[in-house]
């Protein structure tokens, strides 16, 4: 079955908000198996957002409106969709008193007359009732078409999906999409959709997509199945093949996983802390990591040494090696990541030095240079990267290109 999203509102069209709700409910309708064609944003007008119901209804099976709910006079998504439906709107008892006792637990029962409109529902559509607020969704049915409309804070119309809309929709489409993300990290995007063309090209059931991220590529492979069982027994040949081919550079297999997350249980399965040194990036790097809920067990201090004055004075780094290589260069990066372990007696550290931009540059070492030193146990590994975003994609791309460097380096450490 086709579904269509029509997001309401002026405000989405001004910029004023993000539209997030239409991701939400496009991945949410994905999972459950039906096929999205169009989304649209209409703003608070009659004739233009009746000409897109019209429109989603002749080409979808079921449209969702999300937005326009609201006792003001611009909310007019409920009535619009019953003039194309040719439905009268009549006052529903039930929601009349949800109204009133959810005034009565939050505003202290002060009901303004607008706020009635939200008990008015289209004559014989599926009233949902909205738990977290006061415009219940809808569900108008016609021919074989529905469209149902749901309340546009984020806060309301996630649990009411989640809570009926989802399980309305599973009844109309029983067979679902199940997918699971494989993330890759230390392969480069165009290499790591070279190793996988022949899947891709071959690709049925289940299917498989890659997705660029800031120096990762995530796979991800989908099935449609009718239970969550069956769609793993479509997934796991093809996620075996994954392991096959990238091995250890695969780093998980969970959605929510993110990389500084395995690298942070990495070194609590090896007992090892680890420490960052940092001039260019100014922190980000010990900021991603520490953003990861138990990382003070790993990470017990950290530097940002801007500064030359800083390099010799808090890790150590020779006057001679600056004098003669400069503050980026790969001897800088060795000796701050060795200073960095000694002076917080870290199993690991990370060292970052670069130039991030916009200036800085010179011919010999231009903007986008970064040198990221990795010390495991006294073995120090040097890279040099070149970077060509602006500053903050160059401190971003530095901070996960050393995460993937720890990493490689800590597989190699047996503890």
């Amino acid at each position: 079955m086709t579904v269509e999203l029509i997001s309401v509102g002026t405000e989405i069209l001004l910029g004023n908000i993000v539209n997030t709700n239409a991701a939400y409910l496009a991945e949410k309708c994905a999972l459950l198996g039906l096929s999205c064609y169009h989304q649209s944003a209409v703003g608070d007008n009659e004739e233009r957002l009746e000409d897109a119901i019209k429109l989603a209804l002749s080409r979808s099976d079921i449209v969702i409106l999300s937005g326009g709910l609201g006792p003001t006079k611009d909310d007019i998504t409920k009535e619009v969709t019953a003039k194309v439906f040719g439905r009268e709107i009549k006052e529903d008892a039930h929601t009349k008193a949800r109204i009133q006792e959810y005034f009565r637990q939050v505003h202290s029962g002060q009901i303004t007359p607008n706020n009635w409109k939200q008990a008015m529902v289209p004559e014989g559509a599926i009233v949902v009732d909205n738990h977290n607020g006061t415009a219940p969704g809808l569900i108008i049915e016609e021919n074989g078409k529905a469209a149902i409309l749901l309340p546009g804070p984020p806060n309301e119309i996630k649990p009411m999906f989640e809570r009926d809309i989802a399980s309305y929709l599973n009844k109309l489409q029983p067979e679902g999409i199940y997918s699971k993300m494989v993330k890759i990290c230390s392969v480069g995007e165009s290499k790591a959709e070279t190793m996988v063309a022949d899947l891709m090209d071959a690709q049925t059931n289940p299917t498989l997509a890659p997705y660029a991220k800031t120096g990762e590529v995530h796979f991800r492979v989908t099935a449609r199945a009718k239970s969550e069982e069956e769609a793993e027994q479509l997934m796991k040949p093809m996620v075996d093949e994954l392991y096959k081919r990238f091995g250890d550079k695969i780093y998980t297999t969970e959605e929510e996983v993110t990389l500084e997350e395995a690298i942070v249980e990495l070194l609590k399965e090896k007992n090892l802390l680890v420490t960052t040194a940092e001039s260019c990036t100014g922190g980000l790097l010990a900021g991603r990591l520490l953003n990861v809920p138990g990382a003070s067990s790993v990470y017990k201090e950290g530097y940002i040494t801007y500064s030359n004055d800083a390099k010799e004075r808090i890790l150590g780094v020779k006057r001679e090696t600056l004098m003669e290589y400069g503050a980026v260069s790969p001897q800088t990066a060795y000796e701050m990541a060795a200073g960095a372990a000694k002076a917080a007696g870290a199993d690991a550290a990370l060292s970052v030095t670069g130039i991030a931009g916009p200036g800085g540059g010179t011919k010999e070492k231009p903007v986008g240079l970064v040198y990221i030193g990795c010390c495991v146990k006294g073995n120090v590994r040097v890279e040099e990267f070149y970077f060509t975003g602006s500053r903050d994609k160059n401190r971003d791309y530095s901070v996960v290109r050393a995460l993937t460097l720890l990493r490689e380096e800590l597989l190699k450490h047996h503890s």
